[in-house]
């Protein structure tokens, strides 16, 4: 059956239309849509899980638990199982005795049948040794915090109907909800032949990552590699730091590993590309102190093994002639922040300021991901990540429009956070699929918390899209229903002023390179400790969640969106000289009249100007509340240009590193770019000139114009000094503001003058002439944003 949307829902759009680009994908599909689910906090007040799972649809499931079996002395020896038959539906324990204590769960809407039997089977052999069949509409009805229904004892019949000749089973049976405390052990009965801890729900936990700081101090009495008797020469020694895949040469600051040794070897560079060991130790990573506080620890002498063998050294030294010693500063660093994700989310320090309740409803329109008896399904499961806890949903086998209904709550530390929800397919289940293959992404959900109203409930449809080497390709959508809840608004509003990070990044900050290559290990350490659980949560999951993949390599669509990025957050400032312009030119007579009213006002009352700005500020707030956005944040294809991206960039974004591609289609790209680049040279140097004209006034290059500058300096300090400073900026608004019949076309003796001073343009070694600067009418750096913005627009 095809998925329908909800009978009521709204399409949200999430930026404005940019100019000059013509589009070509239907915006509205891929737009956020508001849904109105039946959620379990709509139930009246006397339903007892409202507050427990009140974000998600209850879903009836009937469960089902067997519990082990009796008066089975004539089949002693015999392993046995049982076998939970529900219409076409078969479901077996998994261990083979008289004891099972197993759940059975099986999704109401699935149910096609109006009986249930329970079958005990010898294992190896087609027949039962006896049953027991039940009538579903006699079966009773469980709400938690209800008491859980106690196993009961009853008697089987073998294939003759006969009652004495077979033992007795203890199992329970109920319907009941997703909040049942047997859910999250329930046996799934959707796929049978498939291990249950590939499709139940799971929660993981992000190892705590520590920085280990080693600081190389000195080293004594080494001895040199020797490459023969003959040769003299000055030992060139390295210092080489290796912790489990991670190797350095130079101070070493690393996200702790599960290694247990950290080797510290010393190398002579006996030529440019072959170094030799002379001296190494191993110190055990327990034995390391940690740092508190901002105090160093307290450097030590550590002796060095010289007894190494080299690969392909024949001359292998036995023993060592000195007490070789390294001198080392060697801690954890526990006052850092560890950042394995873009969002920087803060290890937790402080209680709670919230909580954050999300739920997981459901998807629609999947693409299929496998061909199954002639027909595509997927195998679809969610992982929700935010901060140190992760939870991955049950996957739902063979659905394209699955229902998870699942519901999990994180604890809130900083509400300038993100919460990632990301949709897989699940490749363990098919059976097809070979060994090693990886689970399929479908789309990632990112929303900031900062961007949500507390005790709100948001409910809505998330188009999963993929951004591929084809194009955007939308893979389905994702229905979400959340809550951000404020337990101490005084403490939330205090989080906006204090610093995002420990203060260990202020006081000893890392260098850039250094943040990047850390947490790239960072991610690689939780992917791997991750990957190795059970259930484990597969590596490449974790990197996308934690977007450990993206590339950074220049491509012309991302420049693109960088820019007009800029312009947009711009074009406020570009509408307020196009509006100062108008009214000095007195295109609205009105407006002029009153904006000089005004002005003159705040001259001759200076002690109001600060006052009415930020006043002014209070009121564009207020008019804004009224038009504040309702949704939340997400992607936008316009903002993206991936709704006007061509082939040809697609392909140079997903080229790899060095180029894979023939030269022909290289050297196309090269010459697009040095046209784009050479436009963006003109207006930067336009910008350089000038600065250097600017540098200019008071340099002497020009000795008639630094002496007209000084002249007329003097005189305006002269004017300040005798006339009121009112007086002056009033008539210079005067000035300012004259109607057109007394303006000329031509530009002003400033401007004339400002545009004669040299620059050092004719220094340069290049074809290239001055074209002059432009013109100073307004802000020059609009002018210049204006020129820029019409060079990109060329190739949008």
């Amino acid at each position: 059956m095809e998925p329908k949307h909800p009978s009521h829902f709204r399409i949200f759009t999430t930026s404005s239309t940019v100019s000059g680009a013509a589009p070509r994908l239907d915006r509205s599909e891929y737009a956020l849509q508001e849904i109105i689910p039946h959620l379990g906090g709509e139930s009246s007040k006397k339903d007892k899980t409202g507050s427990t799972f009140d974000l998600v649809e209850p879903t009836q499931y009937l469960y089902v638990r067997v519990v082990k079996a009796r008066d089975m002395a004539l089949f002693g020896g015999v392993e046995l199982f049982v076998e939970v038959k529900l219409g076409d539906c078969k479901v077996t324990t998994k261990r083979c005795n008289a004891e099972w204590d197993q759940f059975f769960a099986f999704p109401k809407d699935r149910i096609y049948s109006s009986t249930i039997e329970i079958f005990v089977k010898e294992r190896n052999k087609n027949n039962y040794i006896g049953r027991v069949m039940f009538e579903l509409r006699k079966v009773p009805r469980r709400v938690p915090p209800n008491s859980e229904l106690e196993p009961q004892w009853y008697r089987m019949e073998d294939k003759k109907g006969d009652k004495a000749k077979t033992g007795d089973i203890m199992l329970s049976m109920w319907f009941g909800i997703q909040s049942d405390e047997a859910f999250a052990e329930a046996f799934c009965s959707e796929a049978p032949n498939v291990h249950p801890d590939v499709l139940k729900p799971k929660v993981y936990l992000s190892p705590k990552l520590w920085y280990l700081r080693v600081s190389i101090i000195e080293a004594q009495d080494i001895m040199p590699a020797h490459r023969g008797s003959q040769v003299v020469r000055f030992p060139q020694f390295l210092v080489n730091v290796q912790l489990g895949e991670q190797c350095l040469r130079t101070k070493n600051a690393a996200p702790k590993p599960f290694e247990n040794e950290l080797l510290i070897s010393v190398e002579d560079q006996v030529e440019p590309d072959r170094d030799m060991v002379v001296a190494r130790m191993l110190l055990l990573v327990a034995t390391i102190e940690k740092r508190a506080g901002e105090k160093p620890v307290t450097s030590r002498w550590f002796n060095l093994d010289c007894h190494v063998e080299n690969v392909g050294d024949n001359n292998t030294k036995l023993m060592a002639r000195f007490n070789s010693r390294i001198h080392l500063r060697v801690s954890f660093d526990g006052e850092y922040n560890v950042v394995d994700d873009f969002t920087m989310y803060v290890r937790p320090r402080d209680p709670p300021i919230g909580v954050l309740k999300i739920g997981i409803l459901g998807a629609t329109w999947l693409l299929p991901m496998k061909i199954g008896n002639g027909r595509g399904s997927t195998d679809a499961y969610c992982v929700a990540m935010y901060g140190e806890k992760w939870f991955r949903t049950r996957t739902v086998v063979d659905s394209l429009s699955p229902k998870w209904n699942e519901q999990y709550v994180w604890e809130v530390y900083d509400p300038c956070t993100v919460v990632t929800i990301g949709v897989f397919h699940n490749h363990g289940i098919d059976k097809n699929n070979m060994a090693g293959a990886w689970d399929v992404r479908m789309g990632k959900v990112r929303i900031r918390l900062s961007t949500l109203e507390t005790h709100r409930v948001y409910a809505y449809s998330y188009p999963l899209l993929m951004l591929l080497p084809s194009g955007l390709k939308k893979m389905g959508e994702l229905q979400l229903a959340m809550r951000f809840s404020c337990t101490n608004m005084t403490k939330m509003l205090h989080k906006y002023t204090i610093p995002m990070l420990p203060r260990m990044h202020y006081i000893h900050p890392l260098s850039a390179e250094q943040i990047t290559r850390l947490r790239h290990k960072g991610v690689d350490i939780v992917a791997s400790r991750l990957s190795s659980a059970e259930p484990s949560l597969e590596s490449e999951v974790v990197e996308y969640m934690l977007d450990h993949n993206d590339s950074p390599m220049w491509s012309f669509r991302r420049s693109k969106c960088v820019f007009f990025r800029i312009m947009d957050t711009l074009s406020w400032l570009i509408a307020m000289v196009k509006w100062l312009e108008a009214i000095c030119n007195w295109e609205k007579p009105m407006y002029s009249t009153l904006f000089l009213i005004i002005s003159l006002t705040l001259v001759m009352l200076p002690e109001f100007i600060l006052p009415t700005i930020f006043f002014y500020l209070v009121l564009v707030g207020l008019w804004n509340h009224s038009h504040r956005p309702q949704h939340p944040l997400y992607l936008d294809i316009r903002k993206s240009f991936v709704d006007t991206v061509l082939s040809d960039e697609l392909d140079e974004e997903f080229d790899t590193f060095p180029t894979s591609r023939s030269s022909d289609i290289v050297r196309w790209r090269y010459d697009k770019l040095r046209s784009v680049a050479g436009r963006l040279l003109n207006i930067s140097g336009d910008f350089a000139t000038l600065l250097e004209r600017m540098e200019a006034l008071l340099s002497w290059r020009d000795p008639r114009a630094t002496f007209s500058c000084m002249m007329f300096c003097l005189l305006v300090a002269v004017v300040f000094y005798v006339v009121r400073i009112r007086v002056v900026v009033a008539l210079l608004g005067l000035y300012s503001l004259r109607p057109p019949r007394f303006r000329s076309k031509l530009a002003s003796p400033v401007i004339n003058f400002y545009r004669r001073l040299p620059s050092k343009d004719i220094t340069l070694i290049s074809e290239t002439i001055d074209h002059g600067c432009p013109d100073l009418e307004g802000l020059l750096i609009i002018r210049i944003l204006e020129d820029f913005q019409q060079t990109i627009s060329l190739f949008v």
